[in-house]
């Protein structure tokens, strides 16, 4: 119990320390627990993996992917895939052809199975980068992989150490994948709209909190006795509570799930780091003078996973830009399609061949052409260049999910020891790095942005929509008595705010407004209607 103290004074005094400092609090904490190792009176720490795997990282993972917007995970949905799922397969097979040649014994199966350990990027230690004033595109990038990237990892994992006891085809490993993924998806997202439904229909905040507490244990410890992903499961049960959320929870609740999800998140992420650090001397401990190959093995690993990345990050920039160029030349044959959908005629007028829509068919058709366009203005007005992708590669941290997952090796594996503080080391070094380096990076590149050039424009057309959304709202009948005229207005008042915040998720699905400008927008709002109920009486 005293430790558990100690390190939640620890946490506390890091966070407290940290921006005056001008380093991130989790680089603090591992140093911390890194000396506290050291001393001859440090406690022996030694953490069960599985613990981390189903007990710290779903709640973690649940939260960032709660908070993240919808709209930009979808815009970016095609680099989060390739950066979640190509790179860690190229990286686990050319870490793992590395770790067979360096380490006696090996083999190539084993070595993937380090490769794939050492390979996904960290969801916390990627908040990092959050800080820093880069890019939103970048942002979203690096928070969608870390989320997404553990399932890959994870089934090479068990394909890898399957492969090393008998015979593992491609076919079987893209068939774990395959089932991992779409039974995670497919429970995670039940799981985020019964949860949701069910807190929609409690009026206590404090109740609607304790069972969002539930949601990432609900998805992913069924997904994981069906040998699906659970980390994947929380990861949509929080898509699909973020998305959601501003329609079913009144704004206390929401404000309730803000202020006690940030605090567990503190303590979580503080505690992963600090017993990440803590367990230096207990992993050093276990290696008999393999020191200094695992030293020199975990730092070549380390600089050729940046190469990998580097390489892969240069392909996807050149994609990304491909698209965008094409998106460009798209542009004016949606306009026209809109335009003639607005005119009331068909989008395909003066082709042949062509069956009438129905109205059904119109309406979504009008969707699709809405987002199309407003994707592709975001696009051009936020175009990547080699500095975000200068950040996209250094920000490629590894974190707790590596040392977890080294932990789980079995006993039997060849060097187990020495794979265990490679990765130890390889997730540290990366975290102690590029973490400590990123400011300096991202300043070097010139990667930060300021605020964009159509901002004010932005606004404007913001307080336009909501203008127009309250003028909607009838205004309520005048009447002779008070207390009912304090009534009505705050009934009008309150329905104003209700339209308002309706036309601005129903902009938010568009894609027609920056995330940024709505979460800022919606924020306002909730804080006003707050206000008002508190009060008791009408603004």
């Amino acid at each position: 119990m005293l430790y558990l103290v100690i390190g939640l004074l620890a946490i506390a005094a890091a966070t407290a320390a940290a921006p005056r400092l001008g380093v991130a609090a989790p680089l603090l904490l591992v140093v911390l627990g890194i000396a506290v190792s050291l001393l001859p009176f440090g406690p022996t720490v030694e953490i069960e993996p599985e613990w981390v795997l189903t007990g710290v990282l779903p709640p973690l993972l649940y939260a960032a992917s709660a908070a993240m917007p919808a709209m930009e995970f979808r815009r970016e949905f095609t680099a989060i895939r390739g950066l979640s799922v190509a790179l860690v397969v190229l990286s686990a097979f050319a870490l793992g052809w590395f770790f067979s040649l360096v380490v006696p014994g090996l083999g190539l199966a084993w070595g993937v199975a380090l490769g794939a350990i050492v390979s996904p990027t960290d969801a916390v230690a990627t908040s990092i980068a959050t800080r820093l004033g880069v890019s939103p595109r970048v942002v979203t990038m690096l928070e969608g992989e870390s989320l997404l990237n553990d399932a890959t990892a994870l089934v090479l994992l068990r394909a890898a150490v399957a492969g090393a006891a008998a015979s593992v085809s491609v076919w079987d490993v893209v068939g774990d994948f395959a089932y991992a993924v779409a039974v995670a998806v497919v429970l995670g997202a039940v799981v985020g709209k019964v949860v949701l439904a069910v807190r929609a229909r409690v009026t206590e905040a404090s109740v609607s909190t304790v069972l969002s507490f539930t949601a990432p244990f609900l998805a992913a410890v069924p997904a994981e006795e069906l040998g699906a992903s659970g980390l994947v499961a929380a990861v949509v049960a929080g898509l699909v509570t973020g998305y959601g959320a501003a329609r079913a929870l009144p704004p206390r609740h929401r404000l309730s799930d803000e202020s006690n999800w940030r605090t567990i998140e503190l303590v979580l992420e503080g505690a992963v780091f600090l017993t990440m650090g803590l367990q230096l001397s207990t992993v050093v401990d276990e290696v008999h003078g393999g020191l200094g190959t695992a030293a020199w093995v975990a730092a070549a690993a380390l600089a050729l996973t940046v190469l990998v990345r580097a390489a892969y990050v240069a392909l996807l920039l050149f994609a990304l830009q491909r698209r965008t160029r094409r998106g460009a030349d798209l542009q004016p044959r949606l306009t026209g399609m809109q335009q003639r959908l607005d005119a009331g005629q068909s989008p395909y007028e003066g082709r042949r061949g062509r069956r009438r829509t129905s109205p059904r068919d119109v309406l979504r058709m009008r969707t699709r052409i809405t987002r199309g366009l407003a994707d592709i203005e975001h696009f051009l007005a936020e175009p990547l260049g080699w500095r975000d992708g200068a950040v996209v590669v250094w920000a490629g941290m590894r974190g707790a999910i590596t040392l977890a997952a080294a932990q789980t090796l079995p006993e039997d594996t060849p060097q187990r020891s020495v794979l265990v503080l490679v990765a130890f080391l390889v997730a540290t070094g990366s975290l102690l790095l590029q973490g400590g380096t990123l400011p300096w990076v991202v300043r070097a590149v010139g990667a930060t942005r300021g605020e964009q050039p159509g901002a004010d424009e932005e606004r404007r057309r913001l307080l336009a929509l909501m203008s127009d959304a309250a003028a909607t709202v009838t205004a309520p009948v005048v009447s002779d008595d008070p207390w009912a005229r304090l009534t009505a207005a705050k009934g009008h008042r309150l329905a104003v705010l209700d339209a308002q915040r309706d036309a601005l998720l129903t902009a938010r699905d568009d894609g027609a407004f920056s995330s940024a400008a709505l979460t800022a927008a919606l924020a306002v709002l909730d804080a006003d209607q707050l206000a008002l109920e508190m009060r008791g009486a009408p603004v």
